[in-house]
C-alpha cells in the first residue's frame, strides 16, 4: 500500500466553502485500489498553514504529499509546477495577517519543482474527459506558501517524499450569480482520484506540451 496525505483548505474570503477541502474529502472516501489515503484541513493562515501540515506528515508518515486548493475563475483542474519563496498576500488571511514581499522560508532557495509527474497527471484527467492544465504559479497566498513549505521539507528532511500541489476551481454553489468558471466537487473529486492513480504507478513524467507563452 502506498501512504498518501491529501490536504485541503478551509473556507477564506467570506466563503462559506471551500472546494480543495470538500473535493479532499470525497476522493479519500473512494480511494483507488493500493493506496492509503489520509486527508488534513489546513488553515488559511500564513505559518499555522506549515505548521498544521508539518504536524499531519509527521502523524500520517506519507510517501506521497498533495495539497489542494481553490482557485477562483479558473477554469479547469490545474497542476503545480513550481513554487516560489515568497508571500505577497492580495487579501489578509483569515487572522487578518497579509504578508508582502517576504520569504515563505528565510535563506531558502527561491523556488522548488514539484516532484510528482505533473504532465501525466494533467495527461491522464484529460484523456479521461476532465478540463485540466500544467500551472506554472501556484501564486503567492497561503496556497503557494503551502506548497513551498511542503517541497521544503521534503528536500530537507523527508527526500524520500514525493510531493505537489494542485488548484481547483470554484464548486457551482459559490458562483450563483454566473459569470465565473465552477467545476462539481465531484468532478474535482474524480479528478484527484485520477492523479492518485497516475502518481501510484510511475514516478517518472512524459515528454508532453504543457507550457506557457506569459
Amino acid at each position: 500500500m502506498t501512504r498518501v496525505l491529501l490536504t485541503g483548505f478551509e473556507p477564506f474570503a467570506g466563503e462559506v466553502v471551500n472546494p480543495s477541502w470538500e473535493a479532499v474529502s470525497l476522493a479519500a472516501k473512494e480511494a483507488p485500489e493500493g493506496l492509503e489515503v489520509a486527508t488534513a484541513r489546513l488553515s488559511c493562515l500564513f505559518g499555522t498553514s506549515l505548521e498544521e501540515l508539518r504536524e499531519a506528515v509527521g502523524r500520517t508518515d506519507p510517501e506521497v504529499v498533495i495539497c489542494v486548493g481553490q482557485a477562483g475563475g479558473q477554469p479547469d483542474i490545474a497542476v503545480e509546477r513550481v513554487a516560489i519563496n515568497v508571500n505577497d498576500a492580495r487579501i489578509p488571511d483569515n487572522a487578518g495577517r497579509q504578508p508582502i514581499d517576504e520569504p515563505v522560508v528565510p535563506g531558502g532557495p527561491a523556488a522548488y519543482f514539484a516532484t510528482l509527474p505533473v504532465k501525466a497527471c494533467v495527461a491522464a484527467l484529460q484523456e479521461a474527459g476532465l478540463p485540466a492544465s500544467v500551472s506554472q504559479s501556484a501564486g503567492t497566498y497561503v496556497c503557494n506558501h503551502v506548497f513551498y513549505g511542503l517541497m521544503h521539507l521534503i528536500a530537507t528532511e523527508r527526500p524520500t517524499v514525493r510531493g505537489g500541489f494542485v488548484h481547483v476551481p470554484f464548486a457551482p454553489e459559490q458562483v450563483v450569480a454566473g459569470g465565473r468558471p465552477a467545476l462539481p466537487v465531484s468532478l474535482v473529486a474524480e479528478g484527484l482520484r485520477g492523479i492518485l492513480t497516475v502518481v501510484a504507478t510511475r514516478t517518472q513524467d512524459i515528454v508532453a506540451v504543457g507550457g506557457a507563452t506569459h
